[in-house]
């Protein structure tokens, strides 16, 4: 009989996590976990793609057979028991859900379109707000495709929606096309909004430059919600030194998208054409000191109380450096009618938890 060896097996005492890495391992290691995150990707868009046409397809069914088959509306609570108790584990199948989804189906008759819009690739979450929030078609192709673009969450989607961003963005009164080449100018201007809402400050009518600009600073989260994608905070009251005199810009960004650095300036009062003098000098000031060989030219945005857009106009045309003039309304500066409306981020996501958000109406047809 052969006796074991008591002895274990030799164990290397340096753990493989730290071990040397061979040769090419780190850029093949690199590469499996880019492949990992793709699929990853790939599997979650097919998922979310099969919900999609699943719902889809039921609600084109209740649809249809609601018109030619004479189906009442009670006839969804009876779906929605059956499909519960087939499917136990599985949820989506309430009444509302269906309802949402016998929308969702007259919203876009042809599923072929959805698969190649934007909508089609959107959980069907951001997909109950596109359709509960919005009345056209346009806005709610436009709105998906931001939110696809910048990865809107479905509160955020909901904040945009409410705040009507996507109405607002490029309407600044602005130089770009004579003083950035193309594509940059056209992104520029899309990156500029107006008005710009700060409806989450809580300050008076009569707010001074430096109350706004220190709440803003407060709410930097919500600050950069407000001002776009590609917005990164760099800082506030940033010292420039000139020719021996201190100069202090009120919020500085870099916009991680243009490539540049956004220096912005508040105004508590009415735009005045010497203020766009003031944001020219910021603007060589930054460029020379703080810009990078490889940045795009700094761009300025003055945000004012108020703006005459010919004044505006007329001070931006012979101006040497890129800039945006655009107002800002606080929350009082509202109709009181929407300024009461505006929900908070805890209201959105309160409203947008399973269940609370109230059904379509069944259309009725007529006799």
């Amino acid at each position: 009989m052969t006796k074991r060896s008591s002895k274990s097996p030799k164990v290397s005492a340096t753990p493989a996590s730290l071990a040397r890495a061979p040769k090419g391992y780190a850029a093949w290691i690199a590469e499996v976990k880019a492949r990992v995150h793709s699929a990853q990707m790939r599997a979650s868009l097919a998922v979310n793609h099969e919900l999609i046409a699943l719902y889809w397809g039921i609600g084109r069914d209740i649809l249809g057979r609601q018109h030619t088959a004479g189906w009442g509306a009670g006839v969804v609570a009876r779906i929605s028991t059956d499909l519960r108790k087939a499917f136990p584990n599985m949820r989506g199948f309430s009444r509302a859900n269906l309802m949402y989804m016998r929308a969702f189906a007259e919203a876009w008759p042809d599923f072929d379109q959805i698969v190649q819009q934007p909508v089609g690739q959107l959980p069907w979450g951001s997909n109950l707000v596109l359709l509960t929030k919005l009345k056209t078609r346009e806005k709610r192709l436009t709105y998906a495709a931001s939110a696809l673009e910048h990865g809107w969450s479905r509160a955020v989607l909901t904040l945009h929606i409410e705040q009507g961003t996507v109405e607002r963005s490029g309407k600044a009164v602005n130089n770009f096309a004579a003083r950035l080449p193309k594509p940059l100018s056209d992104l520029a201007r899309e990156s500029l909004k107006d008005p710009y809402r700060f409806d989450f400050l809580s300050l008076g009518v009569e707010a001074s430059e430096r109350e706004v600009e220190d709440a803003l600073v407060t709410h930097i989260s919500r600050f950069l919600i407000e001002l776009g994608a590609g917005f990164a905070y760099v800082g506030k009251q940033v010292p420039l030194e000139v020719d021996g005199r201190d100069f202090f810009i009120d919020l500085l960004f870099y916009h991680l998208h243009l490539r540049c650095f956004v220096v912005v300036e508040l105004k508590a009062g009415e735009f005045e054409p010497e203020h766009a003098g003031k944001l020219n000098f910021y603007l060589s000031a930054v460029d020379s000191q703080m810009r990078r060989a490889d940045d795009a030219p700094s761009i300025g945005l003055l945000l004012c109380k108020t703006r005459s857009r010919v004044f505006a106009e007329y001070a931006l045309r012979d101006s040497a450096k890129p800039m945006g003039i655009a107002e800002y309304q606080l929350v009082h500066d509202l109709p009181k009618k929407l300024g009461a409306s505006l929900p908070s981020i805890e209201q959105i996501e309160a409203e947008l938890t399973d269940g609370n958000i109230p059904p379509p109406a069944p259309k009725r047809r007529k006799k």
